[in-house]
């Protein structure tokens, strides 16, 4: 039935109409994405969402967490964390693009999904300076994004007496 049904026109303008309104509920909200949105999904563009994250601190994975703790919604991060690298002098080196994927698979989500979708990433979007970056606690040479384990990165006090997070420089 997949195989069939994949080639339906229907079947397709409903898949394409649906990624289609996620990402214009999206932008209702002032969230930048890629446009024109796909037919299995809409990628977010985390690095225009969340400006004050440095690449090094994960802004793709900082989004894609927010969104589990927020609302249960799993997100995957293409950017620096997944292709971020160090050259061999080990400089770190950003991957070009911090983008979220929210994949639609077929025959799972309905419009009130959607709509929860939107609704939360909207709540987001209205709080983004909250997001924090993430630092590596330990990560492997090779597919780090699989089995990285991260953590919030570090408050301190800056001289003034406020607030600063500390980003430090991610070992990739």
């Amino acid at each position: 039935i997949g195989l069939r049904e994949v080639l339906d026109e229907n079947y397709l303008q409903y898949r394409l109409r649906s990624a289609e309104y996620l990402g214009a509920g999206l932008l209702k909200h002032g969230i930048p994405i890629i446009n024109p949105p796909g037919g299995h999904g809409v990628y977010i563009n985390a690095k225009k969402l969340l400006p004050h994250i440095r690449p090094q601190n994960f802004p793709g994975q900082s989004l894609a967490c927010r969104l589990y703790l927020e609302g249960g919604i799993r997100a995957c991060e293409i950017g620096t964390l997944m292709f971020g690298r160090r050259d061999a002098n080990g400089k770190f080196l950003a991957a070009p693009m911090e983008l979220v994927r929210l994949a639609m698979p077929r025959r799972v989500y309905t419009q009130s999904h959607i709509d929860y979708v939107i609704e939360v990433l909207g709540h987001i979007a209205r709080n983004t300076k909250s997001i924090t970056g993430l630092d590596v606690v330990e990560a492997p040479v090779v597919l780090a994004h699989f089995t990285a384990k991260l953590k919030p990165a570090e408050a301190v006090r800056t001289s003034t007496g406020t607030k600063a997070r500390r980003h430090k420089v991610a070992q990739l």
